[in-house]
């Protein structure tokens, strides 16, 4: 038996609770159409004929995390073997291979330049690795170590070479000046683990999204001292958060078995995606697992979410249909990233795989 709950927090939770609700029926009440109803008119997008281009081999322990860098080439895996990958998408050829002081890694990022990655995880730290400066083995230096979390760190990006912005299990939000290893910046305002983040496209200096296991998703802007917005609708974990192209909106991903789209500019959530899967007809009662990641397409019409049910499955935004799956994975899918020139999708799962997906 667990100990007892306090009384006061059991009434703040459903003061919360009762907030929360009010706010979803003001919200739908100045929703005057849904954006499927607003779309009804455009042409169905072709269906993406995807195919696995490069199929990446070289870890031999689930992969957790994929990033592509800027070039839209190279990409940097994660793997719970205790290995950091750098691949060069085009040949399918190993570029570096980097050996982590902690195996139990979550999350890695690749900065635009292509000069830096970051990993992190159960070790409560992250590090930055210099992919131009090599000891006398030929492996990539540590330029830092970035310590003081109470919990794991889960999510990493980073803002340019100089500035690197994290997530982690302590709730906490973290800006880091990569040139003296200083914290700059601690946000909070989650209830719970940190796991996911995106930066904004057109202004990735300062604005970016988190996705938590309080059920809720939060903008934040480096400027201000609190989030900016919250948004809600999702009834468990939120795995995953991708910025729109367009920097007005973000799509979701959750253990909830949906994924969804939020529109910055209304302050709600525009639409929702659901696995067909398990002959459930879109029904996520029916459907096949929860959603770990997600990814959009350059123009922002095709949504990928990566499934517990070993699948990339992928809609259109705009009109709400599920317009493809794509299988080869043997477990899990836990990551995908898509090239910043649009042609490639990249993904992981726990069968030690990663696939380099091209139409």
């Amino acid at each position: 038996m667990g100990p007892k709950e306090d009384p006061a927090v059991t009434g703040l939770k459903k003061e919360i609770e009762s907030l929360k609700q009010t706010l979803k029926a003001a919200q739908e009440a100045a929703a005057d159409s849904t954006l499927e109803n607003v779309c009804s008119g455009l042409n169905e997008v072709p269906r993406l004929r995807l195919q696995t281009k490069r199929m990446l081999k070289g870890h031999i322990h689930k992969v957790n995390s994929v990033h592509f860098a800027g070039d839209s080439r190279h990409l940097v895996s994660g793997s719970l073997d205790g290995k950091l990958i750098i691949w060069d998408t085009w040949t399918g050829n190993k570029v570096q291979i980097i050996p982590l002081r902690s195996s139990w890694v979550m999350t890695t990022a690749f900065s635009q330049s292509g000069n830096f990655v970051a990993s992190g995880g159960m070790d409560n730290m992250a590090t930055v690795y210099d992919l131009n400066n090599r000891d006398s083995s030929g492996v990539a230096k540590i330029t830092r170590e970035l310590a003081g979390y109470d919990g794991f760190l889960s999510c990493c990006r980073f803002v340019s070479d100089q500035k690197l912005v994290t997530g982690s299990g302590d709730m906490k939000i973290c800006l880091w000046d990569l040139s003296n290893g200083k914290r700059i910046g601690e946000w909070f305002g989650h209830a719970g683990d940190v796991v996911s983040m995106s930066l904004k496209p057109d202004d990735s200096e300062n604005v970016f999204v988190t996705g938590s296991v309080d059920q809720s998703a939060k903008l934040w802007d480096l400027r201000e001292k609190a989030a900016v917005q919250t948004f809600w609708g999702h009834s468990a974990d939120v795995n995953s958060v991708c910025f729109h192209p367009s920097s007005l909106a973000f799509c979701s991903a959750s253990e909830d078995k949906t994924a969804r789209l939020f529109d910055l500019r209304s302050d709600q959530q525009v639409s929702q995606y659901v696995n067909p899967g398990g002959g459930g007809g879109g029904s996520v009662e029916n459907s096949t697992g929860g959603f770990t990641s997600s990814g959009l397409s350059k123009s922002g019409r095709y949504l990928f979410a990566g499934c517990d049910d070993s699948n990339i499955h992928m809609w259109d935004t705009l009109k709400g249909i599920h317009t493809g799956t794509l299988g080869g994975h043997e477990n899990r899918v836990t990551s995908i990233s898509v090239a910043d020139n649009g042609i490639a999708l990249a993904s992981c799962s726990w069968d030690q795989n990663i696939r380099v997906w091209v139409c």
